[in-house]
């Protein structure tokens, strides 16, 4: 038999084989533990909720809304105002309201200088929500 000899000839050649039996025998019972488990991760208890009828209470902040014409001419929430006048006016509304929202609605024929114009008055003014209103049903 090749167990053990008690002739010691200092040669023992490595064991060129790995029993795989033990790592199958893991193996399938961790594939049996998942196969039972999967189902009660997915299955909830089902319970009768009170049924209650409420309606949030979304408060959105002030908004003002700037138009500006290809022309520049300025509409401070559709009315006719002239440049000199937003400072003050952004300034008013800023201490009024601090989170008041600036929503620009420029032309796309307007030039980017008017924009930025009141843009940085505003800014100045210490309004710090800009946005700007597009049209999203046009196309190019």
């Amino acid at each position: 038999m090749a167990f053990g000899s008690m002739q010691d000839n200092g040669r023992q050649a490595p064991m060129a084989e790995i029993n795989v039996v033990p790592l199958v025998d893991v193996m399938l019972v961790l594939l049996i533990i998942f196969i039972i488990t999967a189902p009660l991760l997915t299955h909830s208890v089902k319970i009768d909720l009170p049924k209650a009828e409420n309606t949030p209470n979304i408060t959105q902040p002030e908004h003002v809304e700037l138009a500006i014409r290809a022309s520049g001419e300025l509409f401070w929430n559709g009315e006719p105002v002239i440049l000199e006048q937003l400072a003050l006016r952004f300034s008013a509304k800023v201490a009024e309201e601090p989170a008041t929202e600036l929503h620009i609605r420029a032309d796309k024929l307007a030039h980017y200088e008017h924009v930025a114009r009141v843009m940085s008055i505003a800014a100045k003014a210490g309004m710090t929500k800009i946005g700007f209103i597009t049209d999203p049903s046009a196309e190019n």
